[in-house]
């Protein structure tokens, strides 16, 4: 028996049918490379139950301490039953990728159980009009509850449940795991009872290993390490007010090359930058289009990952986060990129100067009573419509595996979307997430919010688009005044020497026109060839 931490505990708090507290991916496998061309529904199962040992997450359930007067904690679940985790439907014909994504929507909107190991499976099969993916691939759509998994954590369960190739054999190693008895009220509240008088201790003690952090803040300030500006306090929008129970799912998925192509407007620039500029131009042609389009930037919560090499493998989250302006208000690729660059510069430099680690700690020491209690108020008073949320959106990066991945012999062809939840005041959330030569920016909506997704992702599209064509002018060169061609770094170096234009917010309507373009990686029926990579992120434990 294990107690969750204070930010996965958080979760806990925060669940209600409005806002369930998973998260997930849908995921698209090509069979052919299976046994026979074809996997069954109970192959599936068989694959998941051979190698169960090697995850700590699949069958551990959450047990809550009375009145929820302290965290809650993980056992051994002695009534596990791989059948109810594991689903099973079909799409009714055509089976597109529309259909696709209602489905996925509705399957991601329903809370779990969490009497049961909180991760439900769901196989989708009759994919027959998918985008361009080959006749006969099927889905999974998982979900996963965040207090049991963050976006690192969750690629661990991911290559627990996959392997490097389609024939790898099982485990040999035994499987020694053990049910445990559910622990009684009586034991829960006496262990809560000590926690309580155990824990100021504990906040005193965060208290003092967070000072240095407060000290090194006030110097970053004096020194001009960072700056605190206006940019960083998000203006109200439609995304931030009270949310439904119902769901929409859409994303966009582009060639890794070109994303990291896009980099030739500021080289200096991560990919993370490229993604939030992105994220940025959409929503700029998105409020555009509906004439609600604030003046000033919309911001993102951009979690970062706090878990260390030998955390890797633990259950819960090891994450901070910092505020990362979007750059809405520029309908400018060149510029937005610019501006977004500079705007996480300073966010990093104050999230270094206070620990990102240090905020994680913080976390861990605050009464589960006081969140649950902040969390239920906040949901029945619809606080959401009356006070300013600290972000407008979230924008979270997961790298995926560099290299192909199968599961019960299916190569995985796609990470096609990543599933996120919203809570009151977060009604837009977006996951960035890379696969072999893929990048995938999805994002999950209330309904109620955004009634057309389809649009919105065609707004993604654009803002790339968008954004390689500038870069590739850039990359090819510029005529300047004389008619000479310059290169690209005079180019960039002239860009730095001048003096910014102004930046205004664009009035005109965005009429998004709809992606021809064929998605990289997805509908080949030939074997994918595995990127280089220095080291496999897939363990084989079969030996």
């Amino acid at each position: 028996m294990r107690q969750l931490q204070g930010m996965d505990s958080s979760f806990v708090a925060m669940e209600s049918p409005n806002s369930p507290m998973h998260i997930g991916n849908l995921l698209i496998y090509n069979p052919e490379t299976a046994p026979g061309g074809f996997v069954r529904f109970k192959d599936i199962l068989a694959f998941i139950e051979s190698r169960m040992r090697l995850s700590t997450t699949i069958r551990q359930r959450l047990v809550r301490v009375p009145f929820d007067l302290d965290y809650p904690y993980w056992i051994e679940d002695p009534n596990f039953d791989l059948e109810y985790h594991v689903r099973h439907v079909a799409l009714p014909k055509p089976g597109d990728w529309r259909q696709l994504c209602i489905q996925t929507a509705r399957i991601h909107a329903r809370p779990m159980d969490l009497t049961r190991p909180p991760w439900e499976f769901t196989v989708v099969e009759g994919l027959e009009n998918v985008r361009d993916f080959p006749p006969g691939c099927f889905a999974m759509v998982t979900k996963v509850h965040h207090s049991a998994i963050d976006g690192m954590s969750g690629i661990d369960l991911m290559e627990a449940l996959h392997t490097i190739s389609p024939n790898t054999a099982p485990p040999n190693q035994p499987d020694d795991w053990k049910p445990e008895k559910v622990p009684g009220p009586i034991e829960l509240l006496g262990k809560s009872y000590i926690n309580a008088v155990v824990n100021p201790f504990k906040q005193a003690q965060v208290a003092a290993q967070a000072v240095p952090g407060v000290a090194s803040a006030i110097k970053g300030l004096i020194t001009r390490d960072f700056k605190l500006t206006s940019d960083i306090v998000p203006p109200r929008t439609r995304f931030n007010r009270s949310i439904s129970a119902h769901r929409v799912v859409e994303g966009r998925s582009f060639p890794l090359a070109d994303v990291k192509a896009i980099r030739a407007l500021l080289p200096d620039a991560k990919i993370n930058d490229v993604a939030l500029a992105i994220v940025g131009g959409a929503l700029n042609k998105y409020l555009s289009a509906k004439d609600d389009l604030p003046k000033s930037t919309m911001t993102a919560m951009a979690p970062i990952s706090v878990r260390s090499e030998g955390e890797k493998g633990d259950m819960g989250n090891q994450v901070s986060a910092m505020i990362a302006p979007l750059g809405s208000h520029i309908a400018d690729p060149a510029e937005r990129l610019e501006y977004v660059f500079s705007q996480t510069k300073n966010s990093k430099a104050m999230t270094n100067a206070i620990g990102a680690r240090t905020m994680t700690e913080v976390s861990k020491v605050n009464p589960l009573l006081y969140m649950a209690l902040g969390a239920q108020l906040f949901s029945r008073v619809s606080v959401a419509h009356r006070l300013a949320m600290p972000f407008n959106t979230v924008v979270t990066n997961v790298p995926g595996p560099p290299v192909p991945i199968y599961s019960s012999g299916a190569r995985m062809e796609s990470m096609a979307l990543s599933l996120i939840c919203l809570t009151d005041g977060l009604g837009l959330a977006h996951v960035v997430q890379s696969y072999v030569d893929e990048a995938i920016i999805s994002f999950t909506a209330c309904r109620d919010i955004m009634p057309d997704p389809e649009f919105y992702a065609e707004c993604l599209q654009e803002s790339f688009d968008d954004m390689l064509a500038a870069a590739k002018a850039v990359d090819a060169g510029t005529v300047g005044k004389a008619g000479v061609k310059t290169s690209r770094a005079t180019t960039l170096a002239n860009k730095q020497v001048r003096k910014p234009a102004a930046r205004k917010a664009a009035t005109k309507k965005a009429t998004p026109r709809k992606s021809t373009r064929k998605t990289a990686a997805k509908g080949s029926t030939a074997k994918r060839k595995p990127a280089k990579a220095t080291a496999a992120r897939i363990t084989e434990e079969s030996k």
